[in-house]
């Protein structure tokens, strides 16, 4: 649909940037067919298509030529185009001579240029330098908020939920699970959790209250501020946090890790809670205090019960998102920008 973004996910084989290159006409399906309305732009291989021997002014007027753009249009972006890039007088060099980098900030600016109603990503976004990832996001955000369709393939989940409002799960080029980013996201994890789990135990993984975990490893019970779910706080006010935890005697080193999540399901913050090692299971409670020292918006709290002899060999026994939230209803922005204050030093002087 117009305006809509699609998150594609799943394990490397399941089909994804097959479907992405059937969608933009790179490959032919082997059954089925595809209808596409509009002008794609595909952030695939970026710069695959140039011409090594002809110089990036060339190759933009052939570029932007396949992607429909008449010279008259072309002619019209071409100066957005090269500002974009910003290769200088590179532009007029054989491409043969440019760095990587180089090639791909000019097919990446040639894309995102030949305003496109449908916009096809396949783990593009981290092009060039950090300072150049900054302007690529802001233009595909541009993108979009004209009413771009986006078709974005990507392991960076966070990404999904930032720019996708709608996502499937693929497995062996089957659709397995479509909806909401933050449910098809949860059952992708559930996936993955529960066949490491398999290989490492003989527990198995179920749905438990706002989640999936094993039954003696998760979170039982939970409370913000004395009882609510879900309440309302002006700035700096108090959010008191409190977990029933149930921890299964073979954990080596059981800890709560906590997080607080935007409205998207970004993670904002938080951290690991060690629990005590348990001769037999058994349940412990964790509280937690802070400060609601965050813009105005809506947070919400995931727990995790790991196993985690060090950082490197943790293993989730579950997984549990969006059972307790809080609303932050004052607006900030006069005193600090962004999602939560960091504390800093600031000193202005009078030069003169």
């Amino acid at each position: 649909m117009p305006g809509e973004s699609l998150g594609i996910i799943g394990l490397n084989g399941s089909g994804k940037s097959t479907l992405l290159q059937i969608v933009a006409g790179v490959l032919q399906p082997t059954s089925g067919a595809v209808a596409v309305h509009g002008r794609i732009a595909a952030l695939l291989e970026l710069g695959s298509g140039f011409n090594p021997e002809m110089t990036g002014r060339e190759n933009v007027y052939v570029n932007a030529a396949i992607l429909g753009l008449s010279r008259v249009e072309i002619e019209a972006e071409l100066d957005n185009i090269l500002a974009f890039a910003d290769i200088g007088g590179y532009v007029d060099q054989p491409v043969k001579t440019y760095s990587s980098g180089m090639l791909v900030r000019l097919a990446f600016a040639v894309q995102v240029h030949v305003k496109p109603d449908i916009l096809i990503v396949d783990e593009a976004l981290a092009v060039g330098d950090a300072q150049f990832q900054a302007k690529a996001m802001a233009k595909i955000d541009e993108i979009l908020a004209g009413g771009t369709t986006l078709l974005f393939v990507g392991h960076d989940l966070g990404s999904v939920k930032a720019f996708c409002n709608r996502a499937m799960l693929l497995e062996k080029g089957r659709v397995l699970v479509e909806g909401a980013p933050d449910d098809v996201i949860q059952a992708y994890l559930y996936r993955i959790h529960k066949e490491n789990l398999e290989k490492q135990d003989t527990v198995r993984l179920e749905r438990v209250d706002w989640g999936y975990g094993v039954e003696d490893a998760c979170v039982v019970a939970a409370s913000v501020n004395g009882g609510v779910r879900h309440l309302k706080l002006g700035f700096g006010e108090r959010v008191e946090l409190s977990f029933v935890v149930r921890v299964r005697a073979s954990l080596a080193r059981p800890q709560l890790i906590f997080d607080v999540l935007d409205g998207k399901g970004l993670q904002l913050t938080g951290r690991r809670i060690e629990l005590p090692v348990m001769t037999e299971s058994g349940t412990v409670k964790v509280q937690l205090s802070f400060k609601a020292e965050f813009q105005k918006g809506i947070y919400r709290v995931r727990t995790r019960v790991v196993d985690a002899p060090s950082l490197e060999q943790t293993t989730v026994y579950s997984r549990q998102e969006g059972w307790l939230s809080f609303d932050v209803i004052d607006d900030s922005r006069e005193h600090f920008t962004g999602l939560f204050p960091v504390p800093m030093d600031c000193l202005v002087e009078p030069l003169g």
